[in-house]
C-alpha cells in the first residue's frame, strides 16, 4: 500500500469503518400493548424519565387503552428498555417485539416524547382489553402469504385499513382501500363495507397491527362477523417474507416517510408522480403552509415545481407568505414572516420580495392539479 495514502487518508478510512458499525448498531422499534391502565398520566411520567435516562428518542403513548410506542435506539438502549418492560406490572411481554424490530442507520426522531392519549390510536371509540381480545380472529402472516400466493382472493377481501396516501405509496396485492382520509372516518365507511364486500371474508391489515385490533372490534359489532385481522401487520410480513407481495413502498411514521421493501429482485414501484407520468418511492409535503399535502411526486420534479402541489397553492402563497422552508430555496420565509411582525411598516416589501422571488423560480412553469391536493377519496 503507499504510506503516503495511508497517512493522508487513514483517519477518514478509519471514521468510516465506525460509522458502518456505528449505524448497525441503530434499530426502530414499533409495538403497542392493549392493556387497561388506571393511572396513565403517572405511567407517562416514569415512561419519560426512564427513556430520556437512557437516551432513546421517538414517540410513546400511553392512555387507559394501554401503550403505542415507535423509538429508535441503539443496542445497548435496546436492552435497557426491553428489561425495562420486561419488569413493568402493565407493559410486560409485547407482542412481535423483536420480529418488528427493524435496522436503521440512526435515530428517527428529533427527540424523545412520552404523551397521554386517550386513545392510543385515534378511532372515536374507546375498547376494553376484553373487547380487543374476545374480537381476535387473527390471521397468520403464513396463512395470508398462502392466500395471496395460491391467487385464492375470490372468497376473500384484502382491505387495507390505512389511510389513502398510505396505500398509494405501497400495499399487497390485491389489496383494496379502506377510503378513508384518516382512521376516524372509519366507522362512515361500515354501511358501504356491507353493499361491497356481502359474504366475503374480510383480512384487514394496516402497518403494525394496532388499528386492526381496533377496527376489527368495530367491524364486527357491526355485523361483519367474518372479519380477520393480518398479525403482527405490514411490518412482521415484511421482515418475515421478501417475496413480491408487497407492491411499492411502506410508509412510516418517522423521518423517512417511505421505506424501501425488498431487494432489486422483488421491489416494485407503484408511486405515480403528482407532476408527470413518472413512478416514484419519494414523497414530500406541499410547501404552502395552509395545504401540508403529502404527496407523491419526482424529487427533481418537486423542486422544479418548488414544492407546491397545485396552482391554487401557489396563489395562495404569493397572497399570504404562509411557505415552509426549503434546503432548495435560498428564502427564510419563516424569517420574513417574523420580520413582518415586528415591522409591520415592511409587509408590503417584503411580501412583494417574495412574490417576485417565487414568480422567476416558477416562470413557465404549469400545474396539472389547479386545486389543492389535500387527501380525496379513492373508491366511489
Amino acid at each position: 500500500m503507499d504510506q503516503r495514502y495511508f497517512c493522508n487518508n487513514h483517519a477518514s478510512y478509519y471514521l468510516e469503518i465506525y460509522y458502518m458499525l456505528y449505524k448497525e448498531q441503530f434499530k426502530l422499534i414499533t409495538f403497542y400493548k392493549f392493556v387497561d391502565v388506571v393511572n396513565p398520566e403517572k405511567e407517562v411520567e416514569d415512561h419519560l424519565k426512564f427513556c430520556k435516562d437512557i437516551g432513546m428518542k421517538g414517540r410513546i403513548y400511553i392512555g387507559t387503552e394501554g401503550i403505542s410506542s415507535t423509538v429508535t435506539c441503539n443496542e445497548g438502549q435496546l436492552k435497557a428498555y426491553k428489561m425495562y418492560l420486561d419488569q413493568h406490572p402493565l407493559f410486560n411481554n409485547p407482542e412481535d417485539f423483536d420480529i418488528k424490530t427493524s435496522k436503521v442507520d440512526g435515530h428517527k426522531f428529533p427527540r424523545m416524547a412520552v404523551k397521554y392519549k386517550e386513545e392510543i390510536v385515534a378511532l372515536g371509540k374507546k375498547y376494553s382489553k376484553s373487547e380487543i381480545d374476545e374480537a381476535g380472529n387473527r390471521m397468520s402472516i403464513e396463512d395470508f402469504k398462502d392466500i395471496i400466493d395460491n391467487g385464492n382472493t375470490d372468497d376473500y377481501i384484502i382491505l387495507d385499513m390505512r389511510n389513502n396516501h398510505e396505500y398509494k405509496v405501497g400495499h399487497f396485492k390485491n389489496a383494496i382501500p379502506a377510503n378513508t382520509l384518516n382512521f376516524r372516518e372509519l366507522e362512515t365507511e361500515i354501511e358501504n363495507y356491507k353493499k361491497q364486500f356481502g359474504d366475503k371474508k374480510v383480512i384487514s391489515y394496516c402497518t403494525g397491527g394496532i388499528r386492526c385490533e381496533k377496527s376489527t372490534v368495530m367491524l364486527q359489532k357491526a355485523g361483519l362477523k367474518n372479519t380477520y385481522q393480518l398479525d403482527g401487520g405490514v411490518v412482521k410480513y415484511i421482515n418475515t417474507f421478501n417475496d413480491g407481495n408487497w407492491e411499492g413502498n411502506l410508509y412510516v411514521f418517522d423521518d423517512r416517510v417511505s421505506d424501501y421493501v425488498g431487494d432489486e429482485n422483488t421491489h416494485t414501484i407503484i408511486g405515480e408522480c403528482i407532476f408527470s407520468d413518472k413512478k416514484t418511492d419519494n414523497c414530500e409535503n406541499c410547501r404552502y403552509s395552509h395545504c401540508n399535502a403529502r404527496i407523491i411526486a419526482d424529487e427533481k420534479e418537486y423542486k422544479n415545481h418548488y414544492g407546491f402541489c397545485s396552482q391554487e397553492c401557489v396563489d395562495n402563497a404569493l397572497e399570504t407568505g404562509h411557505i415552509k422552508t426549503s434546503d432548495f430555496d435560498r428564502m427564510n420565509y419563516k424569517l420574513l414572516r417574523a420580520d413582518i411582525k415586528v415591522h409591520p411598516e415592511k409587509k408590503d416589501e417584503i411580501m412583494n420580495k417574495i412574490r417576485t422571488h417565487l414568480s422567476e423560480k416558477l416562470e413557465g412553469v404549469s400545474f396539472n392539479h389547479k386545486i389543492s391536493q389535500k387527501e380525496t377519496l379513492i373508491i366511489d
